[in-house]
């Protein structure tokens, strides 16, 4: 494994059982979790767990029913509670701000969890509890959900690697060369032809309102951050920035990309068009696996997707950067967090989990020891490995092989850059058509101002 290239990647940056209760409702009030699901015996220590990913809910179940087999002196009764991504950070936050109404545990996407980990961090102490698996995770990644004075206070889940998926059979249909495209003029150049052949009817892409994902590729491939770094000044006026944004203005404008429906590819509204071939292709991490495998709109895709590395702006630049992250927490509001810390560890950093993360979420995972182990990533009775035209470690493999993964930090001032981004200036400029450097002239003063 080429540590540099880990260095580089992992600072930056899912039924019940004999003996379980299950029960399931569905909420309607504004606010209200989606689903709710309570697993394990009824006699055991309970905790709340909150997510805002059905899939997380579904591998935290199988970590209970394995976790309850395997210790009958500690038996745990989870109950898992889902919201929309935006509901369920705000009710955490303005919770734990109350100091009532928390989750004993949560998630917390990677971008938002710089809001948790100030001097009056709400959040239990995981150092003790992440000590049996430090030697086989990557300490990286458990690093990105940790204090500045090195305390470990959530888990993670996955690595995040970006890579591009390809509909191969939209492109075999016109006889187009997907696997030729190495840069982002190739790419642009494709996206014409498969406009022409198609009549207009299938697009290259979809761009996103509601998401930075593209500009986190554009800013790894030019060794940038708007972040400034640890201790950094944070700088949004970026050429890499300003670059991908004028191309993706400009493919809105000749009609070869889309705007994504809901503003983000990882929606139920833009699923519809992916799964329907009208959109050929997007960049996004390796965790967007699972989408396509729970997801029933997705799921008629099997046999059709290849996976590929990223195009670059210039040749020999980096192809990847580690996009979005969950780090799950104990809260200080938990009266058994001892018990919930070593359940959590356990459930995220073992063996059996990490197993779970690979073969139930399709999540490349954060030990390391797996991922040239042939067991573990190249056994075919893993969906992943026979539902894409390529198996996703070789991807990975050769991402790290070659060093090209970028960098870009999550810090204090991220969440103020992505709101305002994923609010305004995303909208202002692919909705609107805003000139880029206006856009981003603008976006600089307004977050200059929030962080006075």
């Amino acid at each position: 494994m080429n540590k540099k290239w880990l260095a580089m990647l992992l600072t930056g940056a899912m039924v019940a059982s004999m003996g379980t209760a299950v029960m399931a409702e569905e909420a309607e009030t504004e606010g209200a979790p989606t689903a709710v699901t309570t697993v394990g015996p009824d006699d055991g220590t309970h905790f709340e767990l909150w997510t805002f990913v059905d899939l997380h809910s579904n591998f935290y179940a199988n970590m209970v029913n394995e976790w309850n087999e395997a210790n009958p002196d500690k038996q745990v009764q989870i109950t898992f509670s889902t919201y929309p991504y935006g509901d369920m950070h705000n009710k955490l936050m303005m919770s734990l701000q109350a100091g009532s109404g928390a989750p004993d545990i949560c998630d917390i996407e990677i971008g938002q969890f710089p809001n948790y980990t100030g001097a009056d961090c709400p959040l239990y102490d995981l150092t003790a509890a992440l000590a049996p698996y430090e030697d086989t995770m990557v300490t990286s990644r458990l690093d990105v959900y940790s204090k500045e004075d090195g305390s470990r206070v959530g888990v993670p889940t996955h690595v995040g690697a970006t890579v591009m998926y390809w509909n191969a059979e939209i492109f075999e249909q016109y006889a187009l060369d997907y696997k030729s495209v190495k840069t982002w003029d190739d790419y642009t150049a494709l996206g014409q032809q498969l406009k022409e052949a198609s009549n207009g009817e299938v697009y290259l892409t979809a761009v996103d309102t509601g998401g930075v994902d593209w500009m986190w590729i554009a800013m790894a491939e030019y060794g940038d951050d708007w972040t400034g770094g640890p201790g950094g000044e944070p700088n949004v006026q970026l050429d890499s920035v300003q670059k991908m944004l004028e191309m993706q203005q400009q493919w809105l404008n000749d009609g070869i990309a889309m705007i994504a429906t809901d503003g983000h590819t990882d929606t139920d509204g833009c699923r519809v068009p992916i799964s329907e071939g009208k959109i050929a292709s997007f960049p996004k991490a390796m965790w967007y696996m699972s989408r396509f495998t729970g997801y029933e709109a997705m799921k008629t895709l099997e046999g059709k997707y290849d996976i590929t590395t990223c195009p670059v702006f210039e040749e020999g630049q980096k192809c990847s950067v580690g996009v979005g992250g969950t780090g799950t927490v104990v809260t200080n509001e938990c009266e058994n967090p001892e018990l919930a810390a070593e359940w959590l560890a356990w459930a995220k950093c073992s063996e059996a989990g990490q197993k779970h993360i690979w073969n139930d979420l399709g999540f490349d995972v954060c030990n390391t020891a797996f991922w040239s182990d042939e067991e573990f990533a190249y056994d075919e009775s893993n969906i992943y490995n026979t539902f894409f035209r390529v198996k996703p470690y070789e991807v990975l493999n050769q991402l790290a092989e070659a060093d090209a993964i970028g960098t870009v930090y999550t810090t204090s001032v991220s969440p103020t850059i992505n709101d305002y981004f994923c609010t305004t200036v995303l909208n202002n400029v692919l909705e609107d058509g805003m000139d880029v450097a206006e856009a981003l002239q603008d976006a600089q003063d307004t977050i200059e101002m929030e962080l006075m």
